[in-house]
C-alpha cells in the first residue's frame, strides 16, 4: 500500500499519521504477549506527521491511548481481508 495519510480526531485534537509497510511490520514484530504498550507507542511516534508530534506526545500520556490509537490506525491501514476456503 502506498503511503497514506490517516487523520484522526482525538478529544478535539487532530492527529495525522503516515503509516507504511516497514513501520507496520516492525510494530508487529516487536509485539510480544507481555509487551504491547511500548511497541504501540514507538510505532505511533515513527508514523506521526511532524505537525502532530507534540499533540501525540501529550495524548500518549493517557492510559491505554497508545493501543487504542495504534488499533484505529491499523484498522484503516491494514484492513482485515475476507478469506474463505474453497474445496
Amino acid at each position: 500500500m502506498a503511503n497514506k495519510k490517516i487523520v484522526l480526531m482525538v478529544g478535539g485534537t487532530e492527529l495525522t499519521f503516515e503509516p507504511n509497510t516497514t513501520a507496520y511490520n516492525k510494530f508487529i514484530n516487536e509485539m510480544a504477549m507481555d509487551n504491547k504498550v511500548s511497541p504501540a507507542h514507538n510505532y505511533l511516534m515513527r508514523i506521526v506527521a511532524a505537525e502532530s508530534k507534540e499533540s501525540l506526545t501529550t495524548i500518549l500520556e493517557l492510559p491505554g491511548a497508545a493501543l487504542q490509537l495504534a488499533t484505529k490506525v491499523n484498522e484503516i491501514f491494514a484492513p482485515v481481508l475476507e478469506i474463505s476456503v474453497k474445496n
